[in-house]
Parts: structure tokens; C-alpha cells; sequence
């Protein structure tokens, strides 16, 4: 079994600072890409920022300059240093996993159960 588990979400003011963190556990042969992604209730599911395995990185337009992805690969892991945070960055940050299992032949993406991000004063 694979799991994926998100870590440090919680509650900040206007121009704090959180990181998150994102554990991929379990029977693993190889991760691909892993990212993070961000919903507000009413709307779609958005990209916040990804990462390959080689560590190349994209981010939406929303968090360019105040958001950094990094992963250690040699704990399945994934993070994302927010900086500078806004009230309209409140929202549940999930993190997901394009993820070979030793299990099966082909890739699999695994999401996590997500982590609540209030920015507020």
C-alpha cells in the first residue's frame, strides 16, 4: 500500500509563513513528479506549484516569488515553503504523487487527505 500525508498547515497573519510538508510512504519503486495544489470551497481544485524528480519546478502566477517547492528524494518527500502569505492563499493544500508502486507495471497518482491553510488576522 502507498500512502500519501500531508503536515503543517494551521493558521497565520497576512504576510507569515508556513511550511508544508508531504510524505509518500509504503511499497514505492520510483516517484515521478509530486506537487501541491489548493481548494476553496466553490471552486475548482488549482496547481500551486510542481516539482520533477530531476527537481525542475513550475508555479502558478498567484505564488511566483513567494512560494518555493523542494523535495528530498531520499525521503519521498515534498515541500513547500510559503512566504508572504495572503488572505486569498486560505484554503485546504493537498498534495499529489505520480507514483510507481512495486506492485505494478505503470505509474499511479496519489493524492493526500489535504491540510488546512487559514490566513487571517
Amino acid at each position: 500500500q502507498v500512502q500519501v500525508v500531508e503536515s503543517g498547515g494551521g493558521l497565520v497573519q497576512p504576510g507569515g509563513s508556513l511550511r508544508l510538508s508531504c510524505a509518500a510512504s509504503g511499497s514505492i519503486s520510483s516517484i515521478n513528479t509530486m506537487g501541491w495544489y489548493r481548494q476553496v470551497p466553490g471552486k475548482q481544485r488549482e496547481l500551486v506549484a510542481g516539482i520533477t524528480s530531476g527537481g525542475m519546478t513550475n508555479y502558478a502566477d498567484s505564488v511566483k516569488g513567494r512560494f518555493t517547492i523542494s523535495r528530498d528524494n531520499a525521503k519521498n518527500t515534498v515541500y513547500l515553503q510559503t512566504n508572504s502569505l495572503k488572505p486569498e492563499d486560505t484554503a485546504v493544500y493537498y498534495c499529489n504523487a505520480d507514483i510507481k508502486p512495486r506492485s505494478l507495471w505503470v505509474t499511479h497518482v496519489y493524492w493526500g487527505q489535504g491540510t488546512q491553510v487559514t490566513v487571517s488576522s
